[in-house]
């Protein structure tokens, strides 16, 4: 025996009404009465997580996430074989977006001679509600069906080498809650980046009373890289990596910036020796450094003052005065600036 009209009501009562599992007939047990509970599913994959922008009003045409079949050009529609002659006819497109959005979003049906799309506003436009004679239709926004779900088809309309035409809008922004996008103010969350809208405006993160910033992976932190034009305006406590120099470099007072010493900087550091005869002011370096701020000078193991001991040019180093016999002259260079 198939089952009753009556009880399939029943079943859609109950769970859509009150998403509750039907477990017997409604004289038995009421839909209040039922315990089980049965919720309706809500796939992740399939959230429209931009819905928020879709527009109160269809646009003119597709901008965002709405994508638009005017009436200029509305979707032709495939009849379906497997069912009765010219009852369902099928976009291919999933997504349409119901008048619950607004009623400007309700799909308008138009029949007319198949492959001209831009004709179609000159055929029969068939409404939901019918003509009066039974013959209305349904349009199922998710899958992009039509069907004509009323008793008859269209009153004193013909199919011969016809198609049914859909103008309306799709949704057709990021869908599903992986990629989910959020905007909240000046800032807008999609996947794993945070970013802001506000041009040349700081990032500013704040934590509450001696809170500190913690980060619990144990990879690294990426710094921000750029050459020395993209520098920004320097400020106390800015690092950043230098691609232009390969330097990590910082700002120290606000006002320049300083590179940082690593290991690589402390493996290039070396020493020219050299020995004091009494008549011998100048002596030629190893190498050419590149400020006097890279090396640091010593006489019988006194540090001597740049400009006031000593001057640089090239790879000279010119004491002003002859170091006496036998004086010990150690130049060490190669130290970060």
């Amino acid at each position: 025996m198939a089952i009753t009209d009556a009880k399939k009501v029943d079943y859609l009562w109950k769970k859509i009404g009150y998403g509750a599992t039907k477990t017997d007939t409604n004289a038995n047990k009421l839909a209040p009465n039922e315990a089980i509970a049965s919720p309706l599913l809500l796939r992740g994959d399939k959230t429209w997580n931009q819905a928020s922008s879709i527009p109160a009003v269809l646009p003119g045409s597709s901008s965002g996430v709405v994508t638009v079949y005017p009436t200029s050009n509305p979707n032709e529609t495939t009849a379906d074989a497997t069912a009765t002659a010219n009852r369902t006819w099928k976009t291919g497109l999933t997504d349409w977006i119901p008048p619950e959005f607004g009623s400007t979003y309700q799909v308008k049906v138009y029949i007319h001679t198949s492959g001209d799309a831009a004709g179609a506003t000159g055929g029969d436009q068939v409404f939901a509600t019918g003509s009066g004679n039974n013959d209305e239709w349904f349009f199922d926004y998710q899958s992009g069906v039509l069907h004509f779900i009323g008793a008859n088809l269209p009153n004193g309309v013909s199919f011969t080498g016809k198609s049914v035409y859909i103008s309306g809008g799709r949704y057709t922004g990021t869908i599903g809650l992986q990629n989910n996008v959020a905007n909240t103010g000046d800032f807008t969350f999609s996947g794993n980046t945070i970013s802001t809208s506000s041009s040349n405006a700081d990032f500013e993160l704040s934590a509450a009373g001696t809170g500190q910033y913690v980060f619990t992976s144990d990879t690294g932190v990426v710094l921000p890289t750029g050459n020395t034009a993209a520098r920004p305006s320097p400020q106390e406590g800015v690092i950043r990596f230098n691609t232009e120099t390969s330097e990590y470099e910082v700002s120290k007072d606000g006002s320049t910036w300083t590179n940082l010493r690593t290991d690589a900087d402390a493996a290039d550091v070396s020493k020219d020796i050299f020995s004091g005869d009494g008549s011998t002011q100048s002596f030629t370096m190893s190498i050419t450094p590149s400020d006097e701020n890279t090396i640091v000078v010593y006489v019988d193991g006194v540090m001597q003052e740049p400009d006031q001991n000593y001057t640089i040019s090239g790879t000279t180093i010119d004491f002003g005065e002859a170091a006496h016999d036998g004086a010990r002259i150690v130049v060490m260079h190669g130290f970060a600036d």
